[in-house]
């Protein structure tokens, strides 16, 4: 672990910290994955899909670690700013709380929201037996129910979720990369989780048939405990940053904001660069020419131009 105070003695080093400074644009949020001191199989098993989901952008760690984080969160801030992620999952299990999930999310390297969930039924993606998307395939996310925009603690879990599942910001997407959906559904105090294929079949017209296939994992979860920050530390973290004041929402979200576009520039499509420039009206009587015998002017034209500029005054009767 390098630490952010310390300055680097290698190049490698260096490029180490410049990845991790703040930037204008972040870098997509990574997530870990820990398991608890006590874990059974089926918590191993969740932790294991919800990897297999998230893959590229999580880390799962494979040994057991005691640690309660409703009680101390030092541990969970330590393995964020080793493995520079903002986002966690830790599973346990216990005869008080079993088959015991939590959620959670960082700023600055601190616990900013941590909800726990309880899994009272658990379908793996090796049990649906059918094809599976490909690693990093960006999910779509629907929510249903009432409670996700009733309740503050719903409404914060489906912020939450969002964070968690979104995946990486693209600017724009292919038909064909719509195959992979999210869905949670809140009813009766139980959040259900499913997860589906899309499948693309004939219609006769442009627009294909969508079917969903149930691919897995499948989740039935309860809200247990909670742990949600301050409305002024929520503010202080949603704050952006003067590069992105006026920008819209939308474009704010894209990686790549494009530059002021600066008046009177132009660029072909070779990258020859044209430039405008605006002057006073020019008197070209009298541009200074070349001094030369061929461009001096007659004697003649000199009394035809001084005849043309002050007229002669006819005399009176």
């Amino acid at each position: 672990l390098i630490y952010c105070y310390r300055k680097p003695k290698t190049k490698r080093a260096k490029r180490f910290l410049e990845k991790r400074e703040p930037k204008l644009n972040e870098n997509t949020k990574n997530a870990m994955l820990i398991k608890g001191g006590n874990a059974n199989l089926t918590v191993t098993e969740v932790l294991k899909d919800i990897y297999a989901v998230k893959k590229p952008f999580a880390v799962l760690y494979k040994r057991k670690n005691i640690t309660r984080p409703f009680e101390d969160q030092t541990s969970l801030e330590f393995f964020s700013k080793k493995s520079d992620c903002s986002l966690f999952l830790f599973g346990s299990h216990n005869k008080k709380r079993p088959n015991n999930l939590i959620i959670g999310r960082m700023f600055d390297y601190h616990v900013l929201d941590m909800i726990e969930l309880g899994v009272e039924k658990f379908v793996s993606l090796k049990d649906i037996k059918n094809s599976k998307c490909p690693e990093g395939t960006k999910p779509m996310l629907i929510f249903a129910g009432d409670m996700f925009d009733v309740n503050e603690e719903y409404r914060r879990l489906k912020s939450l979720l969002i964070d968690f599942f979104r995946g990486p910001t693209v600017p724009s997407i292919r038909l064909a990369g719509l195959e992979y959906v999210l869905h949670f559904t809140a009813v009766d105090g139980k959040i259900y989780m499913r997860s589906y294929k899309v499948l693309l079949k004939k219609s006769g017209c442009k627009i294909p048939r969508i079917e969903l296939e149930e691919m897995g994992p499948s989740l039935d979860l309860v809200m247990r405990r909670t742990h949600l920050a301050s409305d002024d530390l929520y503010k202080l973290s949603l704050k952006q940053p003067k590069g992105l004041k006026g920008c819209t929402l939308e474009r704010a979200l894209l990686s790549d904001l494009s530059p002021k576009k600066k008046k009177n520039i132009s660029h072909d499509v070779f990258g020859t660069t044209y430039g405008r420039i605006h002057m006073q009206k020019q008197d070209l009587s009298k541009l200074q020419t070349r001094k030369m015998k061929g461009l001096k002017k007659r004697p003649a034209e000199k009394s035809a131009e001084d005849g043309a500029a002050t007229p002669k005054k006819s005399k009176s009767a």
